[in-house]
Formats: structure tokens, sequence, C-alpha cells
């Protein structure tokens, strides 16, 4: 295994985009053949190294056993994240090194955070997906197909009011935006039209990122080409002047943008840095969505593998719940056991270390810092699955502060296994894959739900701010107790609830670290994403377009005199 860069997780001197290219790929049709895509009409490759599944390879082995499905989430992150993808990559590297057949299955990476404060989104140093220049960057073209699908819906619903309005639309009732896959807060609030009566209505209008596109939710939610245009032609985009709602099937816009979708609802086939097989699709994000790969990726892979491991956006509170009270509800999941991945820097920055230096972070901070992870131990116990912790480690981490974390572990009664896959790969995970494997049950219980379907909408909200975020109360704004006024007219109270709110806090202040109770939510708004099936309530001063940061990683990445990316790391 090659050596990983100098500075926060090693000695040793190659960057990731240095690890990736010297790694060696097998072809991807050697990929698919070890998962038993053996028939090309099943396999569409896109290069070498990169595939689309057909859909018919999915009926075809639907009525096999389902493998264990493995929850990767964290504790609430730095601005930076925690490795889940490392640790997720990792882990399932390490199921196939003790001799189970594994899949991993995550999101594709959005142009917005890779050029923002992130970078890459691939994983990294020994635990990466592969090739990942193309995975962090255009791909196979999924989110480009995503963002033309919503900006289709967005051109004939001003056309139609151009040319007549026919459905007598209330142009101030406009919910749809436009979106693009990339941070730019110029473009959250615009206004179209301009420049004469040929150019369309004068209105306000916006982008949101790609990401936060209903489009994309209903790609990661369809299991199939039938369910994606039925879902399509549901999604409200305005109200008529009589507050009648207005779908994209009223448009006419249902037919054309699952067209421009058909390629991009199939799972892309990529592999990991030590051949191990990944499905990585969609790419909704956790604190403005529901945060997950796709429920097809999912359900291939656990009908082609003993162990799946999945990834869920952030942290338990955001990521996992979703995933548990939406996801795995709506696609029929069992969840065996759910990951909690923690490091040290940021269990500081929740115990009262200054951000800016985390290094400089005390044995005080740490402790201090540990009542953030026993909240997330806390989250993933209500709702019945089982949970092993990942500290994933550092260079400057120290043996005493393992032993901290340890032995906090070891009170809360939950497993806790040492990573190092950054530097090790599938060596570096292999204490966390055992202890996954032996918190597994033999038979895998229901998951208990923070709330039922048939509760009020008042009541979810409530049920997943007191239970998943230690809230006191909710709160809601005129606009907000209009918009629940508006959702019970329309009979669509029985969807469930996907909270968009900071990533950065268990609260909806991004200030507010460690584990904070008997905070106040407040709710400002509810969308309805009836066409994923759910409804969006927005907590605090939550973006769904990000902005670039003062410095951002945008300024790295360029190309060398070869005409190779460099900085993309």
């Amino acid at each position: 295994m090659p050596e990983v860069r100098k500075g926060l997780r090693g000695p040793a001197v190659k960057s990731d985009l240095e690890l990736a290219r010297s790694a060696r790929l097998k072809p991807i049709a050697e990929i698919a053949a070890a998962l038993g895509i053996t028939d090309p009409d099943y396999l569409r490759p896109l290069g070498s190294y990169k595939a689309k599944v057909s859909l018919r390879f999915l009926d075809e082995v639907r009525n096999r056993p389902d493998g264990r499905l493995v929850l990767v989430t964290a504790i609430t992150p730095t601005a930076f994240g925690e490795g889940k993808t490392t640790v997720s990559v990792g882990l399932s590297m390490a199921f196939n090194r003790l001799g189970h057949k594994s899949t991993v299955t995550l999101r594709e990476p959005s142009l917005g955070p890779v050029f923002g404060i992130k970078g890459g989104a691939a994983g990294g140093g020994c635990s990466q997906v592969l090739p990942m220049e193309d995975i962090n960057l255009h791909f196979t073209g999924d989110k480009h197909a995503v963002t033309s699908a919503h900006n289709l819906l967005a051109a004939l619903l001003d056309n139609h009011v151009h040319f007549g309005n026919r459905l007598n639309i209330d142009e101030n009732e406009i919910l749809l935006r436009r979106c693009m896959d990339m941070n730019d807060r110029s473009l959250r609030s615009t206004v179209t039209g301009l420049g004469g009566k040929a150019n369309g209505p004068v209105r306000e209008d916006g982008f949101i990122i790609t990401a936060a596109s209903e489009v994309m939710a209903i790609l990661g939610l369809s299991g199939s080409l039938t369910e994606l245009r039925q879902r399509i032609c549901r999604m409200l985009v305005a109200f008529t002047r009589d507050r009648q709602p207005v779908h994209a099937g009223d448009l006419g816009a249902c037919g054309a943008m699952a067209v421009l979708l058909k390629d991009a609802i199939k799972p892309n086939l990529v592999q990991t840095i030590e051949n191990t097989p990944a499905l990585i699709h969609t790419g909704p994000f956790a604190n403005i969505a529901h945060g997950t790969n796709s429920i097809i990726a999912t359900r291939l892979a656990l009908k082609l593998s003993e162990y799946v491991v999945t990834e869920a956006g952030f942290g338990s509170d955001l990521g996992a719940e979703k995933f548990l009270d939406i996801v795995a509800r709506v696609a029929g999941f069992n969840v065996s056991a759910a990951v909690i991945v923690a490091t040290i820097r940021a269990l500081k920055l929740h115990g009262g270390a200054p951000e800016k230096n985390l290094a400089g972070g005390t044995l005080e901070h740490l402790r201090a810092g540990l009542d953030n992870l026993g909240r997330h131990i806390q989250n993933i116990r209500r709702f019945g699955v089982p949970a092993v912790v990942a500290l994933n480690l550092f260079e400057a981490d120290t043996r005493e502060e393992i032993q901290v974390v340890e032995g906090f572990c070891e009170y809360q009664a939950v497993p806790c296994a040492q990573v190092r896959a950054f530097e090790h790969g599938s060596a570096g995970a292999l204490e966390l894959a055992e202890k996954v494997a032996a918190a597994i049950p033999a038979e895998t219980a229901p998951v208990k739900y923070l709330y039922e379907f048939t509760d009020s909408v008042e009541q979810k909200i409530e049920n997943i701010a007191t239970r998943a975020y230690g809230a006191g109360r909710v709160v809601y704004t005129p606009r907000a107790e209009k918009d629940l006024a508006r959702i019970s007219a329309l009979g669509l109270a029985g969807l469930p609830v996907c909270i968009a709110k900071t990533q950065r806090s268990l609260s909806d202040d991004p200030t507010r670290f460690g584990a904070p109770t008997d905070f106040r939510i407040a709710v400002q708004s509810i969308n309805i994403s009836s066409g994923a099936g759910y409804l969006v309530p927005i907590c605090g001063d939550i973006m769904l377009m990000p902005g670039l940061a003062r410095d951002p990683n945008a300024f790295r990445i360029d190309l060398d005199e070869q005409g190779q990316i460099i900085g993309l790391d």
C-alpha cells in the first residue's frame, strides 16, 4: 500500500490524487463480474473504470435475499467533515479482506463543496473510490441531467405564463426556483424577465444548488422509471390565483423530464482503491434534503453482497434520522447496524476548544465534548439499531486522548474501534469490521421510528426536535403556520418530514456546539416536496444555495503543464 501524505494524517508524502493515480484499477467488467453482473447487456461501460448498471439486472435479482445493511453516520462535524466516506470505504474493503462479499454505496459529490471548502469527496488516502477525478467532477453526467430536468420544468412554467397562462397561475405563488451545481450566493435571489415582454414575465426568482433540487430527491427515491415519471408529475410548482395547486404534470413536463433522467436513474459502478465494488448514485445534501445515495443503488448492492456499507450525510440528527425515518421505511430496508464516526478534533470543538485552533484543544475540552458523542449514540439507540463508534484517528491524536474516548464508549456500553483507513486502507479498518459484524444480531429487528406517518405534521417535527436534537420546544413563524394550514388543505399532512437545518449543531444555531438541551427550534417555513414525498420544514437560517468561502478550494485546483489535474484533494 502506498504511503499517504504528510500533515494531519501521517509521516508520508503522497496526496490523495497521487495515490489514486498510482492505484492498480481493474477493468470495470471485472468488478461487475465479481458482483455477478456477467451479461454485457446489463452493463454500459463509460470508459475503462466506470459503468452504468441496467435496471433490468435489478429486476432479475429482485427475489434474492438481502445482505446486511450497515449505515455510517457521525457526530456533529467540524466544517471539514470527520471522514465518514473514508471510514465507509475502509469498512467495506475490510469486510472483503475478512472474506465477506461487500459493496459500498455512496452519494455523488457536488461541485459546490468540491470547489468550496471541503474539496474532493471520494474518500481519502488509502481509502478512496476511484477514478476520483471523474467522481469528483462530471462523473457520468447525473448531476447535469438533474440540473437540466429541473431547469426545463422552470422554463416550461414561465413559458406557460408567457403564452396566456391558461392555468391562471399566480406569479406571486410560483414555488419552483432554478438550480445549478455550484455555490453562488449572488443567485439566491434574482429577478427574471427584464428587458421587455418578449423575455417573459418579470418576477422574483432565485437559484438553489442541484443537491437541494426536488428532482435530485425524486431520482434518489424512485425504484423504477415508471415511479420516477409519476413522482415528477406530482411535483408542486405553483398555485393558481384561486389557490389551487399546480403540478409538473399540469404543465405537461413529466415526459421530457423523464427522458433527460432515463440514464441518470441507472446506478454507477466503480471501485475502491483496493478494487472493492462501489455503487455511487445521486447526491442530495442531508442538511437540506434526505442526504443518502439512491434506493436503487442500495437495493442492488443488498442483492449482490453479504455486507453493504452506506453513508448518510452529516450527523445522526440529520442524515441518519432521515435515512431511518424516510428512506429505509419507503424502500423497506432493514438496518443491521450503525457506525458513528467520531474524531478527537471534533469532540474538542464540542467541548469548547477554539474552532480555528482545534490542535490546541486540551483533555478537558475533549472530556467536555463527549456529551455530543453520547447524544448521537442515544439517537441511534432510539431507533433500536446496534451502534459502533469508529474513532477516526489523525496523527496528532495522543494515546491518552484515545483512551479517554474509549473509556467513555465503555461507560456507554457501545463498541469502539480505532480506524486508520486513511493511512492503511482495509488493514486500518479491520477492527471496525470485526466489531460491526459482532454487533449485528442473528435477526435484524425492525427500526423503531421517531414518528408515524399518521401523526400530525407538528407532532412529527416535535418528535424529531425533542428526541433527536434535544430541543425543549418548537415554535412556528406566521409563515410556517400558513404553510401548515395549506398542507392540511391539500391533504398532505400524512407525508414524512425532512427537516432542513444547520449541520454544525444539534440545534438550529450553527454556533451552539456540544449537546445543548431545552433550546427552541424555530420553523421558518415548510416547503412541500410532493414528488419526493416529504415535507421540508426550514429551521433557523438555512440556505438552499451555499456560498463560497473567503479562500475556496477552487484557488488550489488547476492543470499542470501535462494537462493533469492538481489540487483535487
